[in-house]
């Protein structure tokens, strides 16, 4: 992951720097982001699956990331349906998150009420790793999510293997929190790339008929930037 610094404006700065004098500005940041995970359900949800003859594709972390860049950067050139789509995006991490906490919360006060047993979670000697090279900030927030369900996934599991949970608990926790995450990466999957921005759609052409067509009637309230998500980009300076 690589930020690079923005130089100092010359206006309102009395020093001058020649050649070969340090100005003091800071160099580029440079950083490293991995995401691990222990369980075979997590790396799933990493890794998605290709479609096949007999099973559809899954959207995975990777494939996800890919697509968000691609809105992140139409939102950054005001496209306003690639605004609404980061409204989806935020809403849907969002149920995604509270239904992880939820199982989590249960799970745990559940092994806390066994006073009798000292419970740890299981960990493994060989967990999965990955680096994590991302564009924005919802990518990095999949990845978080998928990190939060595999705590939650190992807390099933365990809870399973003590006794604490049946075989069918366990299995609807996993799918549940797994399905919630899944139909987070799906969302990107249904915008549609027609470079367009908030003028366009405003002169009700050609232009914007199809984009309602591919992708539906724009709300106003995103149209007229009063509604937006919570991480947005800063609009390219046209």
């Amino acid at each position: 992951m690589t930020e690079r610094a923005i130089p100092n404006s010359p206006q309102g700065d009395n020093t001058v720097s020649g050649p070969g004098q340090d100005n003091g500005a800071p160099g580029v940041l440079h950083g490293e982001v991995w995401l691990t995970v222990q369980t075979r359900h997590a790396r799933r949800l990493i890794l998605g699956r290709a479609a096949s003859k007999d099973k559809p594709a899954i959207t995975g972390l990777m494939a996800f990331a890919d697509r968000l860049r691609i809105i992140w950067n139409a939102a950054r050139a005001d496209d306003p349906y690639a605004d609404w789509w980061l409204i989806k995006i935020d809403d849907a991490l969002e149920r995604a998150r509270i239904r992880i906490k939820t199982e989590r919360e249960a799970l745990d006060e559940c092994i806390e009420q066994q006073s009798a047993l000292q419970i740890n979670v299981a960990t493994t000697e060989k967990p999965h790793r990955v680096a994590l090279r991302f564009t924005n900030p919802y990518a990095y927030w999949g990845a978080h999510l998928i990190a939060e369900f595999d705590t939650t996934a190992r807390t099933v599991l365990t809870a399973q293997h003590v006794g604490l949970i049946d075989a069918a608990v366990a299995e609807r926790a996993l799918r549940g929190c797994a399905g919630a995450i899944r139909r987070l990466f799906a969302v990107p999957q249904g915008y549609r790339v027609l470079r367009i921005d908030r003028g366009t759609i405003m002169e009700r052409g050609q232009a914007a008929k199809q984009a309602a067509d591919s992708m539906g009637a724009l709300p106003q309230a995103v149209l007229l930037g009063e509604h937006s998500a919570a991480l947005t980009p800063r609009k390219a300076q046209l």
